[in-house]
């Protein structure tokens, strides 16, 4: 029978942002508005991030070959398209080719009018939206010219549908963003909305923390995913610390 899951599939959030630098500041500072002089899609990896990415690309390179990802899938952000590129010159793909694949379904949720606000902004400039996000819940709630998780989850079964067409049996590599990863669990491990939210509170997903799914044959054919690794950080040559530090923006995730 055709195997229509990937061998083995990671999900890696991107490294550390300029933009988780500047909600931090905002937060600290009581501020309203996250001060970035650059669209999100714009916005690059800090110092930190730059490490965390690099470390991430030893961690897979070190793993023996057979066992490498043989293709990598990029959201078009550039924080994840450069996380995606360290993985690369890192030589952690089994294969010849040596870049990533971009796809627009990977990217970040879009937060429309909430963009660039922390929880505080929120409140002050659309307090009627914050109110009803706070009776839906952040599952459902889709801000004006934004995504709601429902939103986000529809793209990505689309993502997923093209992977078993054309990345079947093969060792898969995504990087991508913090909602995307934890909306990934909810597809692959047919979990409900309180399931995936109570994972989510958790604990934030660190930047480039690996997320690994083996697929296994059951008794009667079908190919089902099995969590292997949860949010691992790979370790700093400098000794530092992975960072949890959610995306700019996140408050309103």
């Amino acid at each position: 029978m055709r195997q229509n899951w990937p061998r083995k599939l990671w999900l890696v959030r991107h490294g550390q942002s300029q933009g988780n630098v500047a909600r931090d500041r905002a937060h600290a500072a009581g501020h309203s508005v996250i001060e970035l002089d650059v669209r999100d899609v714009d916005v690059p990896l800090s110092e930190l991030g730059e490490r965390q990415a690099a470390a991430a690309g030893r961690w897979f390179a070190d793993l023996p070959r057979d066992e490498r990802p043989e293709v990598i899938l990029s959201s078009p952000y550039l924080r994840a398209r450069q996380t995606a590129t360290a993985i690369c010159d890192a030589g952690a793909l089994a294969g010849e080719k040596a870049k990533s694949v971009i796809d627009e379904r990977l990217r970040e949720r879009e937060f429309g009018v909430f963009d660039g606000l922390t929880s505080r902004g929120i409140r002050e400039k659309f307090p009627e939206e914050a109110a009803h996000r706070a009776k839906m819940g952040k599952f459902y709630h889709r801000p004006p010219g934004g995504e709601s998780w429902a939103d986000v989850i529809l793209r990505l079964r689309s993502v997923l549908n093209t992977i078993s067409l054309l990345y079947a049996d093969r060792r898969v590599v995504i990087v991508c963003h913090q909602v995307v990863v934890l909306c990934m669990r909810y597809i692959l491990e047919e979990l409900d909305e309180a399931q995936i939210l109570h994972i989510d509170k958790q604990a934030e997903i660190l930047n480039c923390g690996i997320c690994a799914y083996d697929f296994e044959r059951r008794d009667d054919e079908l190919c089902v995913p099995r969590l292997v690794l949860w949010n691992h950080g790979a370790p700093l040559e400098e000794g530092e610390p992975q960072t949890a530090e959610p995306d700019a923006m996140i408050g309103t995730r």
